[in-house]
């Protein structure tokens, strides 16, 4: 990994390609990666729109920026693709298949596939659940996931494309706001604690799923990239995992810290998904084969969390107070020349 690599993200307004550019960006420089969406991202460096749909404007950027690695993040969360079931299906497993076409064609040695623990159902084993565990999902979102894992397989074994995939569970992270996701709440519930709001959780209280921090999902995502090919050994993909946690584990962490935060529970149809899901997951494989191991746990997670919001809330009020007092001296200025 120590020559150049040239680097494409798509997706990367998303809410961990937000954080994961900044990162490959620090590893292989700024101007060796180009970031993608549907819309122009508004960062510096390289960056493109792309719509994953379309097969020839992907075959094209491709051509064009000859990337060697391509993490491909574009995707539609499970909440929102259960309301809009042939979209979800349209860019997370056609675009997919859009992009290893373009990268068979154009010589990409390795590609990404995030997955999810969206592909196990409820005939897996909740408990500390297996890589091997059977896929049968029960949300669209799952159902397109779990197909991009055997389409990834197939590519590695047909064409010799290095295409892995790892299975994320719900990534909690400050850098970045969630983007319609299940597990969307344990980002959510620091920003309303930091705000002193009561937060209204979609899920029940004691619904533990697999929680990874932000931080710990970017550096396992880029070790896992460069880790070399003999050490991947699941072509159908691993499993990341961190810590399970239930609303009332963040609770109690949040609590232990900011005693008077309060919670209302109002399971909505989130929970229903969520119930479908692992609690917890069995990662000894990414451990073993290519030395996956987090760093955070939900009390430590908790208190960076809380820092980190707290001082983004600061950061704007700071703005808002410097605005409304721009607009008053504006104001008086204008006054004066007019009573002038």
């Amino acid at each position: 990994m120590d020559r150049k690599i040239r680097v494409l993200v798509t997706g990367c307004d998303g809410q961990i390609g937000r954080v994961l550019v900044p990162a490959l960006r620090e590893r292989h420089g700024e101007m060796e990666v180009v970031a993608s969406d549907l819309r122009e991202p508004e960062v510096s460096g390289p960056v493109a729109t792309l719509d994953v749909t379309d097969a020839d404007a992907v075959r094209a950027l491709i051509a064009r920026e000859k990337p060697d690695h391509v993490y491909h993040l574009a995707g539609v969360l499970s909440a929102v693709g259960e309301r809009d079931p042939g979209r979800a299906w349209q860019v997370n497993l056609n675009g997919f298949l859009n992009v290893l076409e373009a990268c068979r064609e154009h010589g990409v040695s390795r590609v990404f596939f995030p997955s999810t623990i969206a592909v196990y159902g409820p005939d897996a084993a909740s408990e500390a659940t297996p890589d091997d565990a059977p896929t049968r999902p029960t949300t669209v979102y799952g159902i397109a996931k779990a197909a991009g894992e055997n389409l990834a397989a197939w590519y590695r074994r047909r064409f010799n494309l290095d295409v892995r995939v790892l299975r994320y569970p719900g990534v909690i992270g400050w850098e970045s706001l969630p983007g319609g996701g299940t597990t969307d709440y344990a980002v959510e519930i620091y920003h309303a604690a930091v705000a002193n709001e009561t937060y209204r959780c979609p899920l029940s209280a004691e619904r533990a799923l697999p929680m990874l921090a932000m931080a710990d999902a970017i550096r396992g995502t880029i070790d896992f990239m460069a880790a070399p090919a003999e050490q991947i050994r699941q072509s159908t993909g691993y499993n990341l995992g961190g810590f399970s946690g239930a609303p009332q584990d963040f609770v109690a962490a949040i609590t232990r810290l900011m005693p008077t935060f309060n919670v209302q529970y109002q399971p909505d149809h989130r929970d229903q998904i969520a119930a479908s899901w692992p609690a917890g997951l069995d990662d000894s494989a990414a451990r073993q084969d290519w030395g996956w191991a987090p760093q955070f746990d939900i009390d430590s997670l908790s208190e960076e969390m809380l820092a980190q919001c707290a001082a983004q809330l600061a950061a704007r009020a700071a703005a808002l107070a410097a605005e409304v007092a721009g607009r008053r001296y504006d104001n008086v200025e204008r006054l004066q020349r007019k009573a002038g």
